[in-house]
């Protein structure tokens, strides 16, 4: 250690110099993603702030990191401490005011992806019934479906989407097919979340949220399917999907998580063996 460094030591401690070129870089990666949903030249404005971020953090740290003296102040401690006499009860496990939103138990990833095909195929034979009752197709929805993806059934007219199409079947199939389980495992995550009543939420409430979420983007994703769309019939899917992959998640086996573990287990502090064992258990 350097002299300088060593009468610095003394009475201050050292810290990385602040800076703010995280702060601008994260800047810019919000301007180059606004950009897709704005315009190109925003997200060109955003490339270039990004990379002049990154490059200045960069130099922040390398070839060697940037510090800075902080001065340490002393504190003046009292000679005798004093002890309180009050105790703490301590809380169980699932008791009021514990921490019940933290999931003690929570259902298997697995579900959610078997769960989200099982709902999908729920919400396809809803779509299904709307295209032969509406329309008198059922590849009308699934055209519908395909059509932000495949330009010929973008700028189709109604007799056309009526009709069967091999890129739109496979395109629909695909996109529902990745979108469903994705969902699924949406569904695995939060339910255990909910105390009480998860049917309800997942089989009600949470579709016709999303439906309000799908239907404020729905002009930018898929134009063709926001002029045509039929939103009673739409949410019916949805609440479809939401009852038969909510049971299916619902109906399987919870795993424990680390929140059963003692305190000591879980924060990896070595004991006996028998005594790890009891603690996880």
């Amino acid at each position: 250690m350097s002299q300088h460094a060593e009468e610095h030591s003394r009475d201050s401690i050292q810290m990385p110099a602040p800076t703010a070129w995280p702060f601008i870089t994260a800047f810019g990666i919000a301007l180059t993603f606004a950009g897709l949903v704005t315009h190109l030249a925003v997200s060109a404005v955003g490339i270039v702030i990004l990379l002049r971020g990154a490059i200045g953090w960069w130099r922040d740290v390398l070839p060697t990191e940037k510090h800075e003296w902080v001065p340490v102040e002393a504190v003046a401690r009292p000679e005798v401490v004093r002890v309180s006499e009050r105790w703490v009860d301590h809380l169980e496990v699932g008791t009021g005011g514990h921490r019940v939103r933290i999931p003690a138990e929570i259902h298997p990833y697995s579900s959610g992806f078997f769960g989200g095909i099982a709902g999908g195929a729920a919400m396809a034979i809803v779509a299904s019934f709307f295209g032969l009752i509406t329309h008198g197709s059922i590849w009308y929805p699934i055209n519908l479906l395909a059509a932000g993806l495949v330009p010929s059934l973008a700028h189709a007219d109604y007799e056309h989407l009526k009709q069967f199409s091999g890129s739109g079947l496979l395109v629909g199939t695909i996109l529902h097919g990745i979108v469903s389980p994705l969902v699924g495992l949406l569904y695995a995550v939060l339910l255990p979340m909910f105390p009480r009543r998860a049917g309800l939420w997942s089989g009600l409430i949470t579709p016709v949220v999303w439906s309000g979420l799908i239907a404020s983007t729905l002009n930018i994703i898929n134009p063709t399917l926001n002029e045509r769309i039929d939103w009673k019939w739409f949410v019916a899917s949805q609440v479809a999907f939401g009852l038969v992959c909510g049971y299916v998640v619902a109906r399987s086996q919870k795993i424990e998580t680390m929140q059963t573990w003692s305190l000591s287990a879980r924060a990896g502090l070595e004991a006996g063996e028998a005594g790890g064992e009891e603690d996880k258990r």
